[in-house]
């Protein structure tokens, strides 16, 4: 098979099998499996693929034809230039919360302290110290097995000096020492879809991802209040909390976070228009 018919026919199992955007994938396999640039695919389409890397694709796609998500068949996935570990049990990094770390950085100074809360595979922490200088930060999550990745992801990444993981339910788990430190940022993705939609999705998201990073109740802000509820404890005055929020919860998101006492409460679409992140301001007096 050349590189061009490889590439076809993985198209067309993954089309033939409704999976969207199949000629991402495509790439995506034969950059990871095969070993080959995109400059490779389109400038050499008639070399030939070796009948072992051949065999190597038809046993991912048999896997992606099961829906299983492609980040969980290679065990990683980049985001914000970063190639972190992904692994089932662990919420995927999506390229819509680089928004939240865009938006983030442009807030961000040296020094600062950062608390993540539901931190999972620990990207949005791990990224906002990685690209500041001298900012400390500490990733919280009720799952042991996203600490464990996210610790692994940190020592990976050069972050380890800079970063501290805790296990327990959002600000519930900080010690007594943490609990003296205020920080200047609170960031989280949380779950916010609402139960009920859950079962509606695709079956990549509800078959395999952690229903625990999903569910956020009924109406799908039942941690966002939680959140929102316990920030003012623990920022400065003049922190400012961001929240990744639902397309549809940026309004109900912003009036909790007024009602809680939050200034300068605003939300950032993503780079589809939708409402992505609420961000909020505790006043200094």
């Amino acid at each position: 098979m050349t590189i061009l018919q490889t590439r076809n026919e993985i198209i067309e199992q993954l089309t033939s099998a409704g999976i969207e955007d199949a000629d991402s994938e495509a790439r995506i396999i034969l950059r990871e499996t095969a070993g080959l640039s995109a400059t490779d695919i389109h400038g050499r389409p008639d070399d030939e693929i070796t009948s072992d890397i051949y065999n190597g694709i038809q046993t991912i796609i048999k896997r992606r034809l099961m829906r299983e998500p492609l980040q969980y068949i290679y065990g990683r996935w980049d985001f914000m230039g970063l190639s972190f570990a992904v692994r089932p049990g662990v919420l995927i990094p999506r390229p819509d919360t680089e928004i939240m770390v865009e938006t983030v950085m442009g807030r961000l100074h040296d020094g600062m302290r950062i608390l993540d809360l539901c931190t999972g595979t620990g990207c949005i922490l791990i990224s906002l110290l990685k690209y500041s200088n001298g900012c400390e930060g500490v990733g919280v999550d009720i799952s042991a097995e996203a600490l464990t990745l996210a610790q692994e992801n940190a020592e990976n990444i050069n972050n380890s000096a800079s970063i501290s993981f805790l296990q327990g339910d959002l600000y519930g788990t900080l010690t007594e020492m943490v609990t003296l430190i205020t920080f200047d940022i609170i960031v989280s993705n949380p779950p916010y879809i609402p139960a009920d939609v859950i079962d509606t999705l695709e079956p990549e998201v509800k078959k395999y991802e952690p229903r625990l990073a999903l569910d956020g109740g009924d109406d799908g802000l039942d941690i966002i209040r939680r959140i929102i509820d316990g920030a003012p404890e623990h920022l400065i005055k003049g922190g400012e909390l961001f929240l990744e929020i639902g397309y549809d919860q940026g309004p109900s998101v912003s009036a909790l976070m007024r009602e809680a006492g939050f200034a300068d409460v605003e939300v950032i679409p993503d780079y589809a228009g939708l409402d992505r992140v609420v961000a909020g301001r505790l006043p200094i007096l």
